[in-house]
């Protein structure tokens, strides 16, 4: 089969790879006919992650066919369409019980934080990813749902992780009715984020980016304020300023490692590999909360430290919640919205990239080429 294979930062290529065979009983071989290259997948592009093994293919967002399936499944067969979501879970230990199944205890020999995700490094389990025409699929009685009759293909693929992670981003921040919430960055994740904070009662919603495409995409997509971080002297005084001088009541972080707007920061993270990410995002919302509030954070971060204003939060009395999506646990509810058109998830997809041509995709996305804000990869497009 074709996949993508990583061979170091910023190299990446297709190449021919065998066909994953079934390992277990419990798992499906499903035939990718989507994939997506996620900001997160940004974080491996960049050599930001530690583990990220040459040899491994990325891609935690597909859905397919089932092709094959092991002895003991039970709800899938040859032939399913399916949406598989970000996190390889078992569905039954201590935290899938709980429905964290993002921080599942029997997937990945590191589980002591994050459990398991596909194409996503040995610190996240060392699976293999859906950026291929084939993705061996574990548990497959519990993670992965036939995609409804009534579903686009598009829609259903940012469903495995983007717009459960922005609503979930969201669901973090207990927007309370006519909060205030602000929303930093403006990829795929926070514009979701941004939409979702209306469904739960927002009165207010500004995201903040420097890149203006996306932030013209915030103000059609999500209706929401925007301010360019890059045009204003401090975007702490200006949140300020736009509160009352309280601050918002609620501040998202759905930027995550590689944050931009700080060069220090920059620099000792991405470059020197000194911090677990850059933290400019996280601080900037601890300093444009107001006091009491909540900062969510579904922003992805390397397990390393972070310069993170702690001290701050704590004076000012801020909840912080974050984690790693439970993708499943979302999904009744944002099928019900996407059904009744209350979200169009595919309206965010710009690029449509071959299989093939995934490095040029991985290029264009990386470096803001062609106002790309999601672009999808197509395995078999001829």
């Amino acid at each position: 089969m074709r996949a993508m294979v990583y061979r170091g930062p910023y190299r990446i290529r297709v190449e021919e790879k065998d066909i994953p065979p079934i390992e277990h009983p419990n798992d499906a071989i499903v035939r990718v006919t989507l994939a997506a290259i996620c900001g997160s997948d940004l974080h491996l592009y960049h050599g930001m992650m530690p583990d990220t093994r040459v040899g491994m293919t990325f891609g935690h967002e597909f859905i397919g066919v089932v092709e094959e399936v092991g002895p003991s499944v039970q709800n899938l067969k040859r032939g399913d369409r399916v949406m598989v979501p970000f996190n390889v879970f078992c569905g039954s230990c201590f935290f899938c019980a709980r429905g964290l199944y993002g921080n599942c205890h029997n997937v990945n020999p590191n589980a002591t934080a994050v459990g398991a995700i596909y194409g996503y490094s040995h610190t996240c389990g060392g699976y293999d990813g859906g950026q291929s025409e084939f993705v061996r699929v574990p548990f497959a009685d519990v993670g992965p749902t036939l995609i409804p009759e009534w579903m686009d293909d598009e829609d259903a693929l940012m469903l495995t992780d983007a717009l459960p992670t922005g609503y979930f981003g969201a669901q973090l921040g207990e927007i309370r009715e006519g909060d205030t919430v602000a929303v930093f960055g403006a990829g795929p994740v926070g514009l979701y984020a941004a939409k979702s904070a209306w469904l739960m009662g927002a009165g207010r919603v500004i995201v903040i980016d420097h890149l203006e495409y996306r932030l013209e995409k915030a103000r059609t997509f999500a209706h929401a304020e925007t301010v360019n971080f890059a045009e204003v002297d401090d975007i702490v005084v200006y949140m300020k300023k736009a509160t009352e001088h309280l601050g918002a009541d609620v501040c998202i972080d759905a930027v995550g490692a590689e944050a931009d707007g700080n060069f220090i920061q920059h620099v000792t993270s991405a470059k020197m590999k000194l911090q677990g990410g850059s933290p400019v995002a996280i601080n900037w919302a601890i300093d444009s909360v107001r006091k009491g509030g909540t900062i969510s954070i579904v922003g992805a971060y390397g397990p390393m430290f972070s310069a993170i204003k702690f001290g701050d939060a704590m004076n000012k009395g801020l909840t912080l919640r974050m984690n790693q999506c439970p993708v499943k646990r979302q999904w009744p509810r944002l099928f019900e919205h996407v059904r009744n058109g209350y979200l169009k998830p595919n309206d965010i997809v710009t690029h449509r990239v071959p299989l093939e041509h995934i490095a040029e995709g991985y290029h264009i996305f990386s470096a803001k080429l062609d106002n790309c804000i999601k672009p999808v990869i197509v395995p078999n497009a001829h």
